[in-house]
């Protein structure tokens, strides 16, 4: 194994400022929760994980459905995209076990996402492959006798850098998609290994779910893969996902932020968790029903409306258009 490898990269004011912002986000959060996530709040992050990942990789199951498979309920869609969300649902239940820096558990890994998609899972690729968008080559993958010692590499890297754990894993994530190393599933595999290495400095950051951040940006997320590609420098790529793991705590932050004012203000009728998880929910998809609120969150459709009045009588919530097409949107500041 080298141990003289070294990834192409720069640490810009732009790194340096994510990596402070994050630190004082997630210590936020510490203090708010006391370091602890519930398993309800744990499991949806997860399933938005999941299928926000799977989404990005023309997975057309919707988050709704996405739950009902993990809850065992039968969903009508393509056996191939069911099988994807049990086996990706399956790899992030074994985070736990595996380390970031053996090539035993990535190999172990691809087995897990792609087990009964493809014959070669687990196997290092055997031909060349090139990365197309709408048709287009954007990028050409080192020929297959290179993976082997360039994964060893990379790995070899990960075991003996220094950098701050949030950096290392920016990097891993495109030097892994750069080297393609398997004929299929290096998109979610490398997410997936990302946020393996986030979970060793931080357990908490296996249940952000950084991945609904980039489906919503994801013509960002390939066009910055493709600028790091030209300029044979990682750097770009770095900003932009420290920049979307900002985004993701920002978002968490304020919405506790709103529903902890909230408590303050609102009677007894509506209590904080209610109105964080209304506020998240529809953070996420605005156009969600009434219906749809309750299943997701477990309460009658009746409850759903005394809290979405109250939430509209604070001015936290508007609803924009009719009721039937419209959508909600959430204010950023409660009105007295």
């Amino acid at each position: 194994m080298s141990q003289s490898y070294q990834p192409p990269y720069r640490i810009t004011a732009n790194v340096l400022n994510a990596v402070a912002e994050i630190s004082e986000l997630l210590g936020r959060w510490s203090v708010s929760r006391q370091g602890v996530l519930s398993p309800q709040l744990r499991r949806k992050n997860r399933i938005r994980t999941i299928q926000a990942s799977l989404a990005i990789e023309h997975n057309s199951l919707s988050l709704e459905q996405v739950t009902a498979i993990l809850d065992g309920k039968t969903v009508l869609g393509l056996p191939r995209e069911i099988q994807e969300v049990r086996n990706a649902f399956a790899a992030y239940e074994q985070l736990p076990e595996w380390q970031p820096t053996n090539g035993e558990h990535l190999l172990a890994a691809h087995v897990r996402l792609m087990l009964g998609l493809i014959d070669e899972a687990g196997q290092w690729r055997s031909g060349g492959v090139g990365v197309f968008r709408d048709q287009e080559l954007v990028h050409m993958a080192p020929p297959a006798t290179q993976i082997p010692r360039l994964m060893n590499d990379l790995l070899g890297w990960l075991a003996d850098t220094d950098i701050h754990p949030l950096i290392a894993s920016c990097v891993f994530h495109y030097e892994f998609e750069f080297i393609h190393p398997f004929s299929d599933g290096n998109g979610r595999l490398g997410r997936l290994w990302q946020t393996l290495i986030l979970s060793r400095w931080r357990a908490e950051m296996a249940y952000l779910p950084v991945e609904s951040i980039i489906r919503e940006q994801q013509s960002e997320y390939y066009r910055v893969l493709g600028e790091a590609d030209q300029a044979s420098d990682c750097t770009v790529f770095i900003e932009f996902m420290l920049g979307t793991l900002v985004q993701v705590l920002r978002t968490g932050s304020e919405a506790e932020q709103v529903a902890g004012e909230m408590s303050g203000e609102v009677s007894g009728e509506i209590t904080r968790k209610p109105a964080l998880a209304i506020i998240q929910a529809l953070q996420q998809a605005p156009d969600l029903t009434i219906p749809a609120l309750a299943e997701r969150l477990g309460v009658s459709s009746r409850t759903i409306e005394r809290h979405l009045q109250k939430l509209q009588q604070q001015g936290v919530l508007k609803r924009i258009g009719s009721t039937k097409s419209g959508h909600w949107q959430v204010q950023t500041e409660i009105k007295s």
